[in-house]
């Protein structure tokens, strides 16, 4: 009687220690859940840093004016009334080097 309670004891371990490692919600599938998890995590890390600098963009865009003059020079080819605007055709400059060479109509006129 105690070999054939043994046994059935085996038989019962062996099949859970079976549905732990290999059936529904197992270990197999806790790795390839987690491997899963990993691969999403990575492919966000990306969007979250561009979510990161839309939200700093709009948070300068909220509070202050250099960002919006910023916007409307690059973006829609503003120029405030005290500057001279010259266009070069087939000349491309970045922004920063247009807005450190402009200078106010008022400094034209005192130079020789």
């Amino acid at each position: 009687m105690l070999k054939w309670l043994a046994g059935v004891l085996l038989v019962l371990i062996a099949l859970l220690q079976y549905r732990l490692w290999f059936g529904e919600g197992g270990l197999r599938e806790l790795a390839e859940t987690r491997a899963r998890a990993d691969a999403v995590e990575t492919a966000n890390e990306p969007l979250r840093a561009r979510n990161q600098r839309l939200a700093a963009e709009v948070s300068d865009l909220k509070t202050g004016l250099d960002a919006i003059e910023e916007r409307g020079r690059s973006e829609l080819g503003m120029v405030r009334r005290d500057e001279q605007f010259f266009w070069v055709p087939g000349v491309v400059i970045e922004s920063a080097l247009i807005e450190q060479n402009a200078l106010p109509i008022g400094a034209e006129e005192g130079r020789p």
